[in-house]
């Protein structure tokens, strides 16, 4: 019997350094591609482009046909927990997401103990159609939002500059937040357990808002939770790769990974690289780290910043990313300068 194919990216999250660094961008199945545009505006709304499996599995898919990228990132969004605790989540063209905010301890009261999985039952067939559709050398990700982060949503019922309502509860009334995050937590578990049956070969983590957390809170409402919800899904699948991503930690990163038990680490583009290559990258794999904006800026620039992220860290092992997700002005023709230059090194 013939072995599975090898995908690279999983290879690197196994402890193999790769001579070419498996290469994917946070945010690839997204606005800056004409044909997500088209299937969007069809879908009608976001959620419905979310929870409509052939569409979310076509919109999953476009980004490789186009670049060959060496993982698919499932088309959903992070805040589908609070929608499968019976939360209202709804997204306003131009506003972004609203919900119903959990912002007193009485309201956090009325919160659902545990998920209706049944409302996330078309994530993971559109998990099921990728996977049958997607190379065998092609990692296929499923992902949730931390608990942090999507309890920062949930206390507010939208995102705010620096995420203050859910900073000031949690100093206010430390036990109202901690049932919002232990409810996020356990929800989570048992969503990325459904999302690797579905087909997925790696989960990741995403704390976008981990960055405005003083190193205290920072242990209590990211470290701890995400700690959590890692040894959840490995009690149940024991080789399962996950992959951090604690947006603006710096220096607290490698606390972080050594918590966690994460296999990688996602690093922003404001990262220290001798940090991270002493303190992180000793010890998993590191993901990331080039800016955004250099993608937009194309030419020379473009070249020299990847540059800076392959001499930084390509000796190690590195998937090679954004430092967050891509913008939507980004030009098709900078992102085939990258993919070339990327597949270019040997190393």
């Amino acid at each position: 019997m013939q072995p599975p194919p090898a995908k690279p990216l999983v290879e690197v999250l196994s402890g193999i350094r790769q001579p070419v660094p498996p290469l994917w961008m946070m945010r690839q199945a997204g606005r800056y591609l004409p044909e997500y545009r088209e299937v969007r505006a069809r879908a009608g709304g976001f959620l419905d482009l979310c929870f409509t499996p052939e569409l979310a599995a076509e919109v999953t898919l476009q980004p490789i046909r186009r670049f060959n990228f060496d993982a698919a990132i499932i088309f959903s969004d992070i805040l589908v927990i609070p929608y499968a605790l019976r939360r209202s989540v709804r997204f306003e063209i131009g506003e972004g997401p609203r919900l119903d905010p959990l912002d007193t301890p009485d309201k956090v009261g009325t919160l659902s103990s545990s998920g209706d999985f049944a409302k996330l039952e078309p994530v993971f067939e559109a998990l099921r159609r990728v996977r049958r559709e997607l190379d065998p050398n092609i990692a296929l990700i499923g992902f949730c939002g931390a608990p942090w982060t999507v309890a920062t949503y949930m206390v507010a019922g939208q995102g705010t500059p620096d995420q203050a309502p859910a900073r000031m509860m949690a100093y206010r009334h430390p036990e109202a937040f901690a049932k919002i995050i232990d409810t996020i937590v356990e929800t989570s578990i048992t969503y990325l357990l459904g999302q690797l049956k579905a087909g997925a070969d790696v989960l990741q983590i995403f704390d976008t808002w981990a960055g405005v957390l003083p190193p205290r809170e920072f242990r209590r409402w990211s470290v701890e939770p995400t700690k959590r919800i890692v040894e959840g899904v490995r009690a149940k699948v024991p080789d399962a790769k996950i992959i951090g991503f604690p947006r603006g930690a710096g220096a607290l990163l490698p606390g972080y990974v050594e918590a966690t038990g994460v296999d990688a680490v996602g690093i922003d583009w404001t990262a220290e690289p001798s940090l991270i290559r002493d303190k992180v990258q000793n010890s998993v794999a590191v993901q990331g780290n080039l800016d955004p904006l250099a993608l937009i800026a194309g030419g020379d620039a473009l070249d020299r910043a990847i540059d800076d992220v392959l001499a930084n860290y390509a000796q190690g092992r590195l998937i090679f990313n954004l430092g967050h997700g891509i913008r939507p002005e980004t030009p098709i023709a900078h992102i085939e300068q990258m993919v070339k230059r990327v597949r270019a090194y040997r190393g």
